[in-house]
């Protein structure tokens, strides 16, 4: 066989994107984790247990931490665990079989306590277990990707559901965490391992079609809230009709040169805002899948507020089809949408008060010398004229 076709070949092959979760203590699980040993299924093993456990006992015993005793205390916590089982028994062990790695890994609860020690107490113990608990559902993952991460980081959503339909391609890398190794796989599956490589107990379900009027509804049961990051607006205003329905809020962010805008619909609440907060006009369905790329553009602009959209993202939206292929986002602003939206769908899961409207979080404005100065102000105010004319707004 030629190298071309074995190379061909290799390339159709499917990525598992899911771990397994051995406990030794099951003779059944003993077993197969041997034979992934003995088939050479396994490159790398990681194993610093008895680290995790150091931490796991510092943190579940705070006041001992800084005592002189520490490591009698930590030893004798060591010595009654070897006691009763093997420490390779003891806790789990994560196989990740896209990087062929063994890991062995704390039980769940107490991964979790130790994951999210830092956390403390700028999320409260109670604030973190409804946060960790929650339903999680995100709609594209370009931006989405940052905003899985994000929450998945600070220690939220063993549950969570991600919706693409597309495939990682190299101009998606100035924005989204993945390598070479990545590219043409599908962004579900790619974003789902990075997920479960932080969490390895999380439960991701993955929805490799996207958000369709089929599977729309399979997407939205069980969830606690939604977040909105695809790019087709006659899709997104589906996603509305059902957080209507359902009671829960949407929350958006959309990248605005090296800015962000952040959007949170509170359909959890009462009264429910119109969609996208009435500034699209009186749309529907049927009229928003009529609209093509440039049309796409033009009404998220209306959405986010053309008095936002900043200098070269203006002139960039009019070179669309001319001199670029569509409007440009950067990696810094995405990962500045996954903070904000994960920072607003932890306040709105634990109850806390949080606005429904939109924000803009502007680099520029913070940065940037003499930014509100009246000439300035002056100066942005006549582009914005000239942008809405041509841009028929």
């Amino acid at each position: 066989m030629s190298l071309d076709k074995i190379l061909s070949g290799k390339s159709r092959e499917g990525v598992v994107s899911e771990p397994i979760i051995f406990d030794l203590k099951k003779e059944k699980d003993s077993k197969e984790l041997s034979k992934l040993l003995k088939n050479k299924k396994i490159d790398r093993v990681s194993d610093d247990y008895v680290e995790q456990l150091r931490e796991f006992f510092a943190v579940s015993n705070p006041s001992l931490v800084y005592h002189p005793d520490f490591q009698k205390h930590f030893d004798e916590f060591l010595d009654g665990i070897k006691k009763k089982t093997s420490l390779s028994k003891h806790g789990k062990w994560a196989y990740f079989p896209w990087a062929s790695c063994l890991t062995h890994i704390l039980d769940d609860k107490s991964y979790q306590l130790v994951r999210t020690a830092r956390n403390r107490n700028l999320i409260n113990a109670d604030e973190q277990d409804r946060f960790y608990n929650a339903t999680i559902g995100i709609a594209g993952l370009s931006v989405g990707n940052s905003v899985a991460l994000g929450i998945v980081m600070q220690g939220g959503a063993k549950h969570i559901k991600i919706a693409d339909h597309d495939s990682l391609a190299l101009s998606n890398m100035n924005r989204i965490r993945a390598g070479a190794q990545d590219l043409g796989s599908l962004k579900v599956g790619m974003a789902a391992r990075q997920i479960y490589e932080m969490n390895p107990y999380a439960k991701v379900e993955i929805f490799p079609d996207g958000i369709t009027k089929k599977n729309i509804d399979k997407f939205f049961n069980g969830l606690d809230i939604v977040v909105d990051e695809i790019d087709n607006i006659a899709v997104k205003y589906l996603i509305r009709e059902q957080a209507k329905k359902r009671k829960i809020a949407v929350v958006m962010a959309a990248d605005n040169g090296d800015n962000a805008v952040v959007d949170v619909e509170r359909y959890d609440e009462k009264p429910q805002p119109k969609f996208f907060h009435g500034r699209i006009g009186d749309v529907n369905y049927e009229m928003l899948t009529k609209l093509d790329k440039f049309g796409i553009g033009k009404t998220i602009t209306k959405h986010v507020g053309p008095e936002n959209v900043t200098e070269r993202m203006r002139q960039s939206l009019l070179e669309m089809g001319k001199t670029i292929v569509s409007w440009p986002q950067l990696g810094g602003a995405a990962m500045i949408n996954g903070a904000a939206v994960a920072y607003c769908v932890r306040k709105i899961l634990n109850g806390q008060t949080i606005i429904s409207n939109r924000s803009l979080i502007s680099m520029d404005e913070m940065l940037i010398p003499g930014y509100n100065s009246p000439s300035e102000i002056a100066k942005r105010e006549e582009m914005i004229r000239e942008f809405k004319k041509i841009f028929g707004l």
